[in-house]
């Protein structure tokens, strides 16, 4: 693509919204992104300051000066509406208590999020603030086009809380947020490495085309970006082959890694599914080859790709006075941050 091709932005894909804390970077632990398709819409209005107009007359009445500063831009207002009264990611832009209930057994707990309960009174909805991300389709002649086939856009500081009326009646009962966003470098390049301007952060908004967004997902996600870490060794017993890494690599079971230069065994080369992470530094996945390849030092590379961990199954705790904040964040009863409590049934009961 020598220049652009004109595409024109149809349709809403996703929306990604992210906690930040208090200096505007994004957090990514369980419960701090969250990810969607269920929105109705997310309408931004740039607001501008007017600039001072200085007029001065002669003592005839005519004008002698006249100068007008220029209007310049503070902020951009924000509305996003969403399709249903979705406790988790209402918790996440607009504070209050998200309610989780077991729905398992008390030995395997299977715990879901089934409510929300608003912000106290005189409590700051908004916290630290949050970034917002969106994807659109980008469509040229009718048709998706070829090339970053997306739109991305970028919201690198917003603080909303609900607006509106909430109606219960025979029919949807919309949930609408409004606010403003600001500029934010400490976005950086995204959760996960994919956003190429940080530079662009310091706006209140930006947009590019993409080839990537995150369809089919919904709920709570840690993200990261490509990781590649170099094979300091390398063995197999039967079907199962154990890399080891010369640093601690991130990886988790059912990742996606790709295995390359491997030397003194080369059957072990290849993209596979991780087995198992015994170590910080080592993981297992399985070859379509057997038979024993004594251990010995290496130096190919491991890749696990740019995508995300489903960790929409966080803990919450059932207690009233020791809450489990999103963030990494310890409970203080006398500070405005948000909450995430469990029931306090037993579900064995």
């Amino acid at each position: 693509m020598s220049t652009q091709d004109y595409a024109a932005s149809i349709q809403g894909v996703s929306i990604r919204v992210t906690r930040l804390d208090a200096a505007g970077n994004l957090l990514n632990d369980p419960g701090d992104s969250y990810t969607t398709s269920a929105f109705m819409r997310v309408s931004f209005t740039p607001e501008y300051e007017e600039g001072d107009e200085i007029t001065e007359k002669s003592a005839n009445g005519t004008i002698c000066v006249s100068f007008k500063a220029p209007d310049t831009l503070k902020r951009v207002t924000m509305e996003l509406a969403i399709c249903e009264p979705d406790s988790e990611l209402s918790q996440l832009m607009s504070g209050g208590l998200l309610l989780r209930k077991n729905m398992g057994t008390f030995a395997v707990p299977d715990r879901k999020s089934i409510g929300w309960a608003a912000p106290g009174i005189g409590d700051d909805p908004a916290g630290n603030g949050v970034a917002i991300e969106c994807w659109s389709f980008a469509v040229k002649d009718g048709k998706r086009a070829a090339t970053l086939p997306y739109f991305h856009w970028v919201f690198p500081f917003c603080r909303l809380r609900q607006s509106g009326d909430r109606v219960i009646e025979n029919g949807m009962l919309a949930s609408t947020f409004e606010g403003y966003s600001l500029g934010n470098v400490e976005f950086n390049t995204g959760l996960d490495e994919r956003w190429e301007y940080p530079v662009a952060t310091e706006r209140p908004y930006a947009y590019a085309r993409s080839s990537w967004a995150p369809t089919g997902r919904k709920g709570f996600y840690e993200w990261h970006g490509d990781l590649s870490k170099t094979i300091s060794n390398a063995a197999r017993t039967g079907t199962t082959a154990t890399i080891t890494t010369s640093t601690a690599h991130g990886f988790r079971v059912g990742d996606s890694v790709t295995v390359t230069a491997v030397t003194n065994a080369a059957t072990l080369n290849g993209t596979k599914t991780i087995v198992s992470v015994p170590t910080t530094t080592t993981f297992t996945y399985t070859t379509t080859t057997s038979g024993t390849i004594a251990s010995a030092a290496e130096t190919g590379t491991a890749l696990v790709p740019a995508n995300s961990w489903d960790v929409t199954d966080f803990l919450s705790q059932g207690s009233t006075t020791d809450y489990n904040t999103p963030g990494g964040a310890d409970y203080n009863a006398d500070e405005a941050i948000d909450f995430i409590i469990a029931s306090v049934e037993d579900p064995t009961a």
